[in-house]
């Protein structure tokens, strides 16, 4: 298995910097692994995150989809920040359980200007899919 060309740590710091709408004490969402081309990501039980039936929203686990597939991204090709989503599909298969929702995203084709990938989610301690994505990201041309 192949080491992600920028560190967790680096990573992380970057994120919070640039995307601190999304990597901040308060949103739940953290970094669980990094490699080449992959991520796991958890958006954990927050009160703002959730539909009612204590489970976490549809618009959520987008949420988290889209930060999946970018972290697994910038772990294949560092980082740059304008890289950007072009498509994202996602299939809802069943209620998540009132538990953290963890999104496990790898790179299926990285190419010089596009990336598509996909992204499962499970909700924490089970092994039944809570849903699929599939998504495209625009990688900008090096200047």
């Amino acid at each position: 298995m192949r080491a992600p060309v920028i560190s967790k740590e680096e990573l992380l710091k970057h994120l919070e910097a640039d995307f601190s709408q999304a990597f901040n004490d308060k949103t739940g969402i953290s970094i669980e692994d990094l490699g080449y081309g992959t991520a796991t990501i958890r958006q954990a039980l927050r009160k703002h995150v959730l539909r009612p039936g204590n489970t976490i929203s549809g618009p959520a686990m987008m949420t988290l989809v889209d930060v999946a597939m970018y972290v697994g991204l910038l772990g294949a090709i560092g980082w740059v920040p304008l890289a950007v989503t072009t498509n994202l599909t996602i299939n809802f298969l069943r209620k998540p359980t009132a538990a953290d929702v963890l999104a496990k995203a790898k790179m299926l084709k990285l190419g010089k200007t596009l990336v598509t990938g996909e992204v499962l989610l499970y909700s924490e301690g089970s092994d039944d899919l809570v849903a699929h994505a599939t998504c495209t990201y625009a990688i900008p041309p090096k200047r």
